[in-house]
């Protein structure tokens, strides 16, 4: 958009319109940029996967052509430079798990900017997205995230220590500290989760912003995706900084879409696990015969593949809701007690059917295994 370009009010995709029957067939423009990623996530960030996780950060160079098949576009109005007329929060969850195949920390890096800018096209104004959506649709997305999380045991994102205050001035007063927010140290754009006036509330703060200091912090899982934590000790921002009017209905719908990302990822990396393990034992040769032809692997491997498939259908049936516009937070928070019950696991038999191969790094299970842990803990970070 312009710097000439003056809008009348904030710009909007349209809820697409419900289906007369529930088909969670992808469309064929849907399967063609879904093989585009998979094959980037199966052919580059695959193979780079293991030197990410260990240097905890995701290269540039995938970075740039993530941005290059448009995946920060996709929540971002057509009138804004976005290529998509109708939400399309079923597209995003099904590039969430493509992209995850690869590598979730990957996938996390890629796609946390994607987040912000479904923040700014569904809840923005006219001045915010006229201010922040042109970058997120140019050749270098900025590095940007939904900063939820907090360093505490048994975190609720309804219960924030984050505060912000109002000042005599009409600004506002950002105090507290955020966990695990991705590529926090280079964070250009932070979209953060504070009470005010004791109801949680949105705000945009801008990286480099007096007070806002960020710190590397590695995590067990998702490394490459450089997460960091980031504090706000007396931060001043302006009344503009506030999204949707603090409306708590903005804030429950974020965090339900949020756990719908969380969702897909651990769908696409669990995918990436059944199809490793379903290799492995037909090939796997021990007392004459491949380990497959016992029953106990059979049914571990069964197993994995019933459980993917029951949280595939239940996070495609709240994108789903999502994407008409239809209340879907029932439904993202079923999806997300199936994470938590069923990812790690996933990741788990993953590594038990490996046998002591799986312990290593010679093979992705171990690394696998340690991100999908993250699928039912973490809150924020990106949204669909």
């Amino acid at each position: 958009m312009s710097a000439e370009t003056h809008l009348s009010g904030p710009s909007r995709q349209t809820t697409a319109v419900p289906g007369a029957a529930f088909d969670l067939t992808p469309t064929d423009e849907q399967r063609m940029l879904v093989d585009a990623v998979r094959d980037f996530a199966l052919n580059r960030v695959r193979p780079t996967a293991l030197a990410a996780d260990a240097g905890c950060r995701t290269p540039p160079e995938l970075l740039a052509t993530a941005a290059e098949l448009g995946l920060t576009t996709i929540g971002v109005p057509e009138a804004l430079g976005g290529v998509l007329e109708h939400r399309a929060t079923v597209t995003a969850a099904l590039i969430a798990e493509a992209l995850a195949e690869g590598d979730m920390g990957v996938a996390l890096a890629c796609l946390a900017p994607a987040g912000v800018a479904t923040v700014l096209g569904l809840w923005g104004d006219a001045d915010q997205q006229a201010a922040h959506m042109p970058a997120f649709v140019g050749d270098a997305p900025p590095a940007a995230a939904i900063a939820i999380a907090e360093p505490r045991v048994l975190f609720d994102p309804f219960a924030l220590q984050t505060r912000a205050t109002r000042t005599p001035a009409g600004d506002f007063q950002l105090d507290g500290v955020k966990a695990l927010v991705p590529r926090a140290a280079g964070a250009e754009l932070l979209v953060v989760a504070a009470e005010l006036d004791g109801t949680p509330a949105l705000f945009l703060v801008e990286g480099g912003t007096d007070g806002v200091t960020a710190e590397s912090q590695p995590a067990m899982g998702i490394r490459a995706a450089a997460t960091g934590r980031v504090s706000f000790e007396n931060v001043v921002l302006p009344a503009s900084a506030l999204l949707a009017d603090s409306d708590p209905q903005v804030y429950r719908e974020l965090v339900a879409l949020g756990r719908i990302g969380w969702c897909a990822l651990a769908v696409g990396t669990g995918q990436a696990v059944l199809d490793y393990v379903s290799a492995y034992v037909n090939e796997r040769v021990a007392f004459g015969e491949p380990i497959a032809t016992r029953q106990s692997v059979a049914f571990m491997v069964a197993n994995i593949a019933i459980e993917l498939d029951g949280l595939r259908l239940v996070t495609h049936r709240a994108a789903g809701l999502a994407e008409t516009g239809r209340d879907f937070v029932r439904e993202a928070a079923l999806a997300r007690v199936l994470a938590a019950r069923h990812a790690m696991q996933i990741g788990s038999d993953g590594v038990q059917l490996l046998g002591g191969h799986g312990y290593t790094k010679e093979h992705p299970v171990e690394r696998w295994f340690r991100d999908l842990r993250a699928a039912g803990m973490l809150e924020g970070a990106l949204a669909l």
